[in-house]
C-alpha cells in the first residue's frame, strides 16, 4: 500500500467526480458511489457501538465486521473484483444464531433504545438497511455479487440481535412497543 494516503487533500474531486479502484472516474452521485458512502457510514456507525463498553464477544464480532465492510467497499470500488463470499455470510448467520440463543423469544415488536450501546447497534442496523437498499439500486444497473447483498441483509439481522443482547448485558430489557396505548 505504500504511502497512498499521505496526501489527503488532492482536489481531484472538486468537479464532482471521484476515482474508482480501477482508475476510472465517475460522478459522485452515481449509485456505486452512493452505496460506497452508505457502507462507509455503516462502518462509522459500528465504530460508535464499539466506542461503548460492550462484551468481548460483541467487540470481536463487530471488529471483524468492520474489516469485512472495508473488503466489501473494495469490491464495490473495483467493478468485477470479488472479496466477500459465502463464508462471510455464513459467519454472520452463525453469530446471529449464537447471540440470539440466550435471548427470550420476542412476543411484541421492540423500539430501538435501552442502553447507549443497544441504541447505537439499532442505529447501525438502520444504516445497514439503507446501505442494502443502495446495493439493490446499484444492482438494477450494474452487477452486484449475491454474497455482498446477502452480507448486508444478514448484518442487519445480527445488529438487531446484538442490540437486544447489549440491553441484556447492560442490565436492561428490550423497549417494548406499546401498540394499545391510550394517548
Amino acid at each position: 500500500m505504500g504511502h497512498r494516503l499521505s496526501k489527503i487533500t488532492t482536489r481531484t474531486g472538486d468537479a464532482g467526480d471521484t476515482g474508482l479502484g480501477d482508475g476510472s472516474r465517475v460522478a459522485k452521485n452515481m449509485p456505486r458511489i452512493q452505496a460506497l458512502g452508505d457502507i462507509d457510514e455503516l462502518n462509522s456507525a459500528i465504530g460508535l457501538v464499539l466506542a461503548e463498553t460492550v462484551p468481548d464477544a460483541v467487540r470481536e464480532a463487530l471488529s471483524r465486521v468492520q474489516h469485512d465492510l472495508f473488503d466489501l467497499g473494495g469490491e464495490l470500488c473495483i467493478p468485477g473484483h470479488r472479496m466477500v463470499g459465502d463464508a462471510h455470510v455464513a459467519r454472520l448467520e452463525s453469530l446471529t444464531q449464537a447471540h440470539n440463543a440466550s435471548l427470550e423469544p420476542l412476543k411484541e415488536f421492540i423500539l430501538p433504545g435501552g442502553t447507549r450501546a443497544a441504541a447505537a447497534a439499532h442505529l447501525a442496523r438502520t444504516v445497514c438497511r439503507r446501505a442494502e437498499r443502495s446495493l439493490v439500486a446499484l444492482g438494477q444497473s450494474e452487477a452486484v455479487s449475491e454474497p455482498v447483498r446477502q452480507y448486508l441483509n444478514r448484518l442487519s439481522d445480527l445488529l438487531f440481535v446484538l442490540g437486544r443482547a447489549l440491553n441484556r448485558a447492560g442490565g436492561r430489557g428490550d423497549v417494548q412497543w406499546q401498540h394499545e396505548r391510550t394517548s
